[in-house]
């Protein structure tokens, strides 16, 4: 037995009451009683509900009908969902059908219990399949035509049948039998009266549009634009937002109209856009409607037009011809589809959305099959002694301990290794100031020996293709050979512009401020031929251009560490691109220097998504758009100098650039397209390109439209980078972060050809420039090209100590466009050739590290700077890891991918990192060879210790790792796969642990890095503790505790407890705003707010029940006293059910209320 300790309410007396009561209307009735034997073995709850479907009187009925509404409204939610598994729904159901079905029904019942049936079935989620088996759905639809003017009565109905169409098949019936037509018609013009049952029909209308065909219906019977005109009026006429619940369910009916392609293309036709638009600024105006905001802004986002991308076409403006004459499947990914497929498609964007854009990471295997099996060699074992060579270490004789001199390579890797001492690369690099001969169809080898096609002159040709250690791969055709290195010869326009006291100022006022170098010859690929006057004069103007830089970097040297700008330009020059690079980015020459101080997140603004989205749709109807092409990577034509004044200027043909295209839309705002990956049409996100020609302290709003990432760490106070070209001559020479108002959300942009593909997203900032007209250059993150990797690497050849360290720079492979794939061994060399320093110098464990296998990750590049800087240091920590390890790095794995700015694929269309299982070494040679190290290190007894693959990631917050562990890898990717049986060596988590303690930028949890933004600092940094953490994996542990390596470490004692040790949540909070506007749906009613319904629904005034009919005067009064009464804390009355108030007897209440009086004071004392 239950009681509830209310002074209104038990029911322990009631149900002997209603028993009684039960069986002598059995008796009567001459039927047998069959709650008699149930009730000593069912719940009190049961016996009510078996007695309403049986009672003949109405009496009893209302007494069980308001027990149960006292029982509800008492408690929470899970009274209600108790009674819905005692089969409250079915009983409430049948009482429903049984009186409706009357000659003439009994509408005292009907009322209370619709209404009750109303607060049950919004919580019951198969009521709609319930009132189908009962027959209840049309019922309840023919009830509400016969009392269209009965207004408590109607919208009673009308929550019902709402409740109902949380069933497709119950929406759909309605629908099949003019249910949309009964509805429609209730719904009037504004108006100050009968609100209840007007908010109740329009979202049973809302619920009725749950369904393609309710919808396709609507549309074609004109309702989309009866809504709007509805929404208009209602809009208009409530001066006092009295009627926000009805105007914001006016927007739910157009928002389910806009889940089908046809109804958006109705809101549009009909001028629903820029209605909502006018709407929602007078409500921006206006303090009580924000409400409304939100709702008609994702309303206007999911109608506006879809507006094809200004391109000449989806696929990149960059084509590079796979040997073979095969094309890569990416490339194909887009395929044109009919306009009904297209609309299908749109019908379906719902559902489609997360499949077809999720994200790039989904590199966890989740076959536990797989996890566990070791995969098959994918070469004969005899291929791969033609890796012994990049093992010179075990090679070299070291003769140069005994006689003091300088270390030489062993004749055994002098034919294809490098020298960091002696380079005949580096030789290269400073003669080739002067234009480079062009090379005949025959490659020339960097150190200068012929080798032809087929991999002559290799180490040891490999019968599946390409061979390591040569220049060019064996599959390449006659058309790559066209692809020969460009000269640099500077032309200095822009130091010229900017810097101070120059003699030749004027004379190079009317050069492009971008032109940083041009081919030696005047000509490049997509150049126009030029008269040898012309010619004459670009060579007399590039000498005095030279000279001019030579000047300036004289007076204002950069002096940035390890880098050195004519080693840099010289090394670009033997760089290989497809479009021939002649231009160097001014940054990427000069070099940079990490901001003096840390740089915060930026902080958003409230609702700057929604003012940029706001800005985005005026352009529908708006004349101040522009919409002119200030430049575009595919104008074959010399580069076109805009003569505006406030137009800004834009270039990114140079290397790791990205900028297709530039569209000015505003007087200060601008369009920028990216190019998609070579020789396909997607993987848009990675932006590099240089801007000029602004005036100072003006805002510039630049949108990014066609990025491809479902979310970014832009919507979480990422910034974009920015460096200036006045500053770096100034002495500051850094790239910091920039931007305000930054958001990332879905645009309403599609492919060029209307075909089928990626869903487009925007990245909007606004940068304003400290200085008129200065050269300054925006992107994604820290550039770092592969020119500036070549030149690094030569100038760390040239700093360590021969005697102290091995360092080695090879040549693991060429590209697909024949840049050198470099492979660096770094290593201590042995204290003497003694046969000891020697066998431990032979059995040194071995760590691979490689990076940058997708070009956009640029902060993995960073990093890997750090660790080779910090390698080939003087640092005791340093020296005991070359003790101790053999370091086998291999910088970047995608070389062709970061020269010519793609974000994540190489040459041939295909994401390199996807190809480990099964590479091709014709189309994915660095990861072939990659691999086949590997597995030569294997074969020869060396599997490395620790291999370690450097990435970016676009959506978390500081560093991590991910390891390989199989119980990780299932947890991770959210597999069902019970892990409690699976054993593993959890070995893999002592490098993230040990980091975890002493690196502040590394959270092994990955969480917030204490709201700073990670620069080039934090990264490099993040690379030598990277290697302060191999300490760990030290055969000699003696060493870890070695007072000399912990005061070199530099542990903080803030970094000891920073806050990844108590933080186990996810990167990021659901975005303030919403970034899917396809999956954003409109706020429905709860089940609190139609409570609120039903019971506004019975406090109705008298004078309305009089209008309505129906009513008598008495029971009018009677229910206007009711609706004054106090309610309790629950919101119910003090005494009576708000379903029937003046409906029960006066003599049923005198019987409940001794009762219930006396079981209170039971329960309360």
């Amino acid at each position: 037995m239950f009681g509830y300790g209310r002074s209104n309410f038990t029911w322990n007396g009631t149900l002997k009451e209603l028993e009684a009561g039960s069986q002598a209307s059995c008796r009567a009735r001459g039927r047998p009683n069959m709650n008699a034997a149930a009730a000593n073995s069912s719940s009190g709850l049961e016996v009510l509900l078996s007695t309403l479907q049986n009672a003949g009187d109405i009496e009893s009925t209302l007494n069980i009908l308001n027990v149960l509404d006292e029982l509800l409204s008492a408690g929470s939610d899970r009274r209600i969902h108790y009674m819905i598994t005692k089969g409250g729904s079915q009983a409430l159901l049948t009482a429903l059908v049984k009186t409706a079905r009357c000659f003439n029904p009994n509408y005292t019942v009907l009322l209370p219990l619709l209404h009750l049936l109303a607060k049950l079935g919004c919580r019951d989620p198969r009521i709609g399949m319930k009132a189908e088996d009962a027959d209840a759905v049309l019922l309840t639809l023919n009830l509400l035509n016969q009392n269209p003017t009965h207004a408590k009565i109607s919208a009673a109905c009308l929550m019902v049948i709402r409740v109902y169409c949380s069933s497709v098949s119950a929406a759909n019936l309605l629908g099949e039998h003019r249910g949309l037509d009964a509805v429609y018609r209730l719904i009037p013009p504004h108006t100050s009266r009968h609100y209840t049952p007007i908010k109740a029909a329009i979202d049973a209308l809302a619920a009725l549009l749950c369904t393609k065909a309710n919808v396709r219906a609507a549309v074609s019977k004109g309702y989309v634009s009866g809504l709007l005109t509805l929404y208009q009026d209602w809009h208009s006429g409530d001066v006092g937002h009295a009627a926000i619940g009805i105007r914001l369910a006016l927007l739910r009916c157009l928002h389910q109209v806009a889940h089908s392609a046809a109804g958006r293309e109705a809101v549009l036709a009909h001028g629903g856009i820029r209605l909502l638009f006018q709407t929602t600024q007078a409500c921006l105006s206006s303090p009580g409607t924000e409400a409304l905001v939100e709702p008609s802004v994702q309303l206007m986002r999911s109608c506006q037009p879809k507006t094809p991308l200004p391109l000449r076409s989806d696929h990149s403006a960059y084509s590079f011809p796979l040997p073979g004459g095969e094309y890569p499947a990416a490339a194909l990914g887009s395929t044109a589809v009919s306009s009904e497929e297209e609309s299908e498609d749109e019908d379906n964007e719902d559902g489609s959305q997360e499949s077809e854009n999720k994200d790039f990471d989904d590199d966890l295997e989740t076959d536990l099959n797989t996890l566990r099996s070791r995969p098959e060699p994918d070469r004969p074992r005899e291929q791969l002694a033609q890796y012994s060579l990049f093992c010179p270490e075990l090679t070299h004789d070291f003769q140069e301990l005994e006689s003091g001199s300088e270390p030489e390579e062993s004749s055994s890797s002098s034919s294809t290794a490098s020298s960091s001492s002696s380079s005949s690369d580096e030789e290269a690099f400073l003669l080739s100031c002067s234009p480079p001969p062009r090379p005949p169809p025959t490659c020339l080898r960097r150190d200068g020996r012929r080798m032809d096609r087929e991999g002559a002159g290799s180490p040891s040709s490999s019968s599946s293709g390409s061979s390591p250690g040569s220049p060019d791969t064996a599959g390449e055709g006659p058309q790559v050979a066209q692809l020969e290195p460009r000269d640099f010869q500077s032309r200095g326009s822009i130091c010229s512009s900017l810097s101070r006291g120059t003699k030749s100022k004027d004379r190079t006022k009317e050069r492009t401020p971008h032109e940083w170098g041009s081919d030696g010859d005047g000509t490049g690929p997509g150049k126009v031929e030029e008269g040898e006057r012309e010619r004459e004069e670009e060579r007399r103007e590039e000498a005095h251009q030279s000279s001019l830089v030579e000047r300036l970097l004289a007076s204002h040297g950069a002096h940035v560490p390890h880098h050195d700008p004519q080693l840099y330009r010289a090394a670009a020059a033997l760089t290989r691109s497809i479009p021939g690079f002649s231009i160097l980015a001014f940054p990427d020459f000069w070099g940079h220097l990490p901001p003096p101080g840390l740089e915060r997140m930026a902080p958003r603004g409230p609702a700057v998504q929604r003012q940029k989205v706001l800005e985005d749709i005026q352009r529908l109807f708006d004349n101040d758009v522009i919409n002119q092409v200030v430049f575009d990577l595919e104008d074959t034509g010399p580069q076109c100098i805009n003569d505006q004044p406030d137009t800004l200027r834009f270039f990114s043909k140079f290397e790791s650039g990205n900028l297709r295209k530039a569209v000015k839309v505003r007087r200060y705002e601008y369009d920028l397209i990216l190019n998609a990956d070579a020789n396909c049409s997607i993987n848009t996100q990675w932006f590099y390109f240089e801007v000029s020609n602004m005036a100072a302290d003006i805002p510039y709003r630049f949108n990014v439209i066609n990025c491809e990432k479902t979310n970014s760490q832009f919507n979480y106070g990422m910034q974009p980078v920015l460096y200036s070209v006045r500053e770096a001559l100034d002495g500051r020479p850094h790239w910091v972060r920039t931007g305000t108002e930054i958001c990332y959300f879905r645009n309403h942009f599609c492919p060029a050809q209307g075909s089928r593909g990626p869903t487009f997203y925007t990245l909007t900032f606004t940068v304003t420039f400290k200085h008129k007209e200065d050269v300054c250059y925006l992107a994604y993150h820290y550039p770092y090209t592969y020119s500036a990797l070549q030149s690094h690497l030569q100038v760390l050849g040239r700093s360590v100590d021969p005697a102290k360290v091995f360092f080695r720079q090879q040549t693991l492979c060429s590209s697909l466009a024949g840049n050198p794939c470099p492979l660096v061994t770094i290593t201590a060399c042995p204290a003497s050739r003694g046969w000891r320093d020697m066998h431990q110098l032979r059995n040194r464990p071995c760590l691979v590290l490689t990076a940058r296998v997708h070009p956009s990750e640029s902060n993995a590049s960073w990093v890997m700077r750090g660790t080779l800087g910090f390698l080939c240091s003087r640092d005791p920590v340093a020296q005991s890891l070359r003790e101790a390890f053999v370091f086998k790095i291999i910088p970047v794995l995608n070389p062709d991918g970061v020269v010519n700015g793609t974000h994540r694929c190489a040459l041939n269309g295909e994401d390199l990192n996807r190809q480990w299982s099964r590479p091709s070494p014709v189309l994915s040679p660095t990861i072939y060879h990659a691999k086949g190290l590997l597995y030569y290190l294997n074969s020869i007894g060396r599997t490395p210790l620790v291999f370690c693959d450097y990435h970016g990631h676009s959506r978390k917050k500081n560093v991590f790792l991910y390891g390989c562990s199989v119980k990780e890898t299932l947890w991770q990717s959210g597999s069902a796969v019970d892990t409690v049986g699976l054993k593993e060596d959890p070995g893999y988590r002592t490098i993230p642990k040990t980091l975890d303690r002493i690196a502040p930028a590394f959270s092994f949890n990955s969480c917030n890095y204490l709201g700073l933004q990670t620069g080039t600092r934090e990264l490099e940094e993040m690379g030598v503790k990277f290697c302060h953490s191999l300490l760990s994996l030290r055969r000699d542990v003696s060493a870890l505790y070695s007072k000399t390596l912990i005061n070199h470490i530099h542990l903080d004692p803030s970094d000891l407890d920073h806050k990844s040790h108590h933080c186990f949540e996810d990167d990021e909070p659901p975005c303030l705003e919403e970034i899917e506007y396809s999956m954003y749906s409109c706020p429905r009613p709860s089940g609190a707010e139609l409570d609120l319904d039903i019971d506004n629904n019975n406090s109705s005034s008298s004078s309305n029940e009089e209008e309505e009919g129906g009513e008598e005067e008495e029971e009018g009064r009677e229910s206007a006293e009711t609706s004054q009464r106090p309610r309790g804390k629950s919101g119910g009355s003090c005494l009576r059910s708000r379903l029937f108030p003046q409906l029960i007897s006066k003599g049923s209440v005198e019987t409940l209320n001794p009762k219930r009086n006396q079981c209170s004071r039971q329960y309360l004392s």
